[in-house]
């Protein structure tokens, strides 16, 4: 590493670890902790149940709260709870709600009755998804526009983290002593967040809808208002739709190539963890030196390559040395890619509106991932896991065409505010 790379990374982890930005990442943290679970470790242990890869796609349509949560963002909005303060009480609340579904969870056996599981998960996804709502507007309120880059850069370092530790957690457990004592011990871990939450700061946020029609109105004219508004939705939309198509399946992808649950969770998942925090601080550090246009070009090619080293795993088989490459590869290219993302979704949002707004473009920037289930377990089940993640490499190629077509639109989002005169 270079001298002024070196400093780059000192002076970004020196801004990351000011008190403000601490609780913006432990936040995050709580917020990627449910998310792996309703896709990694449910996946996991419906192929334990002897599910099919297209009844495991299909599950994953437990998510689409996900996909939905614009719905009721305006409520989070628009009805404060009586504690905490106008976003920490919500947060707070899906907290305990979240760590009681978990156990409730635990208690489920898929392969004697899946419709219990399957509405457990979509409960654990809908409280999850609210928090994020909660979560998502405390930081829109706390952070001033020159903290939103190193705020992108602690949500993805503390969601990560934690969301994949949580899993490896789940799987490493399940191998052990089984599903039920997984979701209890998780159950347990999420109730420690509560009090991540009572001691992070409160939000002073000062805009509050004055009636929930115009919590849903005002930001949506806002944020349609301008001729471009569709053209750069475009490219929320289609940024990272390779990315997500090829980690649709990824745990039933390493089980088949040989992989246990043990080597997953022990030294997959971290291999996870090690390239997407790697690859937070290295966009971190790009974008600085980039711009958003350039780097969101750049990061989306890397995103679209990166999903052909698992065409070689597919062809050679269990190899630790292949699948520690993909996994370190794919998973730094698709971080840095969400750092550019988030900037460009941040630059989008109206600081009166950032709340619902933020909300409404992050759900497409996820429709892709959670849309895709039933495709790609097709594409797994009739065309191999070689054809699989070449469809994942050409599914990457449009966000970057999109990308370069509104070149002009993504460079005046980066420029700043000129001063009035």
């Amino acid at each position: 590493m270079s001298a002024a790379a070196a400093g780059g990374a000192r002076s970004l982890l020196r801004v990351l670890a000011t008190p403000k930005m601490l609780a913006i990442a432990a936040l995050a943290a709580s917020s990627g902790f449910p998310n792996q679970l309703t896709e990694g470790a449910v996946q996991a242990w419906l192929k334990d149940a002897g599910a099919t890869n297209t009844t495991i796609g299909l599950m994953s349509y437990v998510a689409l709260p996900y996909l939905l949560k614009f719905l009721w963002a305006p409520l989070i909005d628009r009805y404060p709870l009586p504690f905490l303060g106008r976003r920490r009480g919500w947060i707070l609340a899906m907290q305990a709600a979240l760590a009681a579904m978990l156990g409730v969870f635990a208690l489920q056996d898929p392969r004697h009755a899946l419709t219990p599981f399957t509405v457990c998960a979509a409960a654990i996804v809908f409280f999850s998804a609210t928090q994020d709502i909660a979560i998502d507007a405390w930081r829109t309120d706390i952070s001033l526009p020159e903290e939103r880059g190193p705020a992108a850069a602690a949500t993805n370092l503390g969601y990560r983290l934690f969301s994949y530790l949580a899993l490896a957690a789940a799987l490493i457990i399940a191998d052990y002593l089984g599903w039920r004592a997984a979701f209890l011990v998780l159950a347990l871990a999420m109730l420690l967040f509560c009090a991540v939450t009572v001691l992070s700061p409160a939000s002073h946020s000062s805009y509050r809808p004055r009636t929930l029609a115009e919590s849903v109105i005002e930001p949506l004219r806002e944020l349609l208002a301008t001729p471009n508004a569709v053209a750069l939705i475009g490219v929320v939309l289609l940024f990272k739709i390779g990315d997500a198509f090829a980690n649709k399946l990824f745990t039933p992808f390493v089980m088949d190539v040989g992989f246990s649950k043990s080597e997953i969770g022990a030294l997959v998942k971290p291999l996870f963890t090690f390239g997407s925090l790697a690859g937070v601080v290295l966009g971190g550090m790009a974008m600085v030196r980039l711009g958003l246009l350039r780097s969101m070009l750049a990061f989306g090619v890397l995103q679209a390559l990166s999903n052909l080293l698992y065409c070689l795993m597919a062809l050679a088989g269990k190899s630790y040395v292949l699948m520690a490459l993909a996994v370190l590869v794919e998973h730094l290219a698709a971080a840095m890619g969400n750092i550019a993302l988030v900037a460009l979704i941040m630059a989008m949002c109206d600081r009166r509106y950032s709340a619902f707004q933020y909300a409404m473009l992050s759900v497409l920037a996820l429709l892709p991932r959670y849309s895709l289930g039933y495709p790609a377990g097709w594409v797994a089940d009739h065309g191999g896991w070689l054809v699989y993640f070449v469809v994942s490499f050409a599914l990457g190629l449009p966000g970057i065409a999109m990308v370069w077509l509104n070149r002009r639109h993504i460079v005046a989002l980066d420029r700043p505010p000129q001063a009035p005169a």
